[in-house]
């Protein structure tokens, strides 16, 4: 299971480092998720979830 937001299908950012000397290499950003259990269909369900749409009240935690 990859580490994306159940709600917001937010997933890893991707893009280069660049250095000083303009040198580019590819890196990633990790997303800001959770591991909680949500109502899901009427079941709870243990699902990665962005804090952004914990905090916004966006699914409600069992």
């Amino acid at each position: 299971m990859s580490r994306k937001c159940f709600i917001t299908g937010k997933s890893p950012g991707k893009g280069n480092h660049v250095s000083h000397a303009n040198n580019k290499t590819r890196r990633t950003w990790g997303v800001n998720v959770q591991k909680v259990r949500i109502l899901v269909d009427g079941k709870p369900k243990r699902v990665y979830i962005s804090a952004r749409a914990l905090k916004s009240g966006k699914v409600t935690r069992v």
